[in-house]
């Protein structure tokens, strides 16, 4: 999710990063995760051009979470973001990463590393972004 309260715009994909693949890399798995970001999917959806895309890949060896993310047609300036769980579609949840105020241009880039139970709720399909 990509909240935006504090600007004139807010949306997300509320729906859970969908695990798309996976491959195997030296031991270690790595999960491809993906989530369309429409604000038609923020919790009440609203009505806005803005749009997006996240894309992040799940390191199961080293618990790190990768991303990128891009936006386009915003009507005000990103003012925050989160990763949010656990959370199933439709429902809002707590902050679990945020993205450093210094990382929000698109494309915002930025890898963390996950607690246990951060990974459970991820690899569940619990997280939002």
């Amino acid at each position: 999710m990509i909240p935006l309260r504090r600007a004139r715009f807010h949306w997300a994909a509320a729906i859970a990063i969908a695990i798309l693949s996976a491959s195997t890399a030296s031991f270690a798995d790595t999960a491809t995760l993906k989530a369309n970001l429409q604000p038609s999917s923020e919790v009440p959806p609203r009505v806005s051009k803005g749009h997006g895309e996240l894309d992040a890949t799940f390191n199961t060896d080293t618990r790190i979470l990768a991303r990128t993310a891009i936006y386009a047609e915003l009507s005000g300036p990103v003012t925050m973001a989160h990763f949010h769980g656990p959370a199933p579609v439709g429902q809002n949840a707590k902050f679990q990463i945020p993205i450093d105020k210094s990382a929000l241009a698109s494309p915002m880039k930025g890898q963390a590393t996950l607690t246990d139970a951060q990974v459970t709720d991820l690899m569940a399909g619990q997280w939002y972004f």
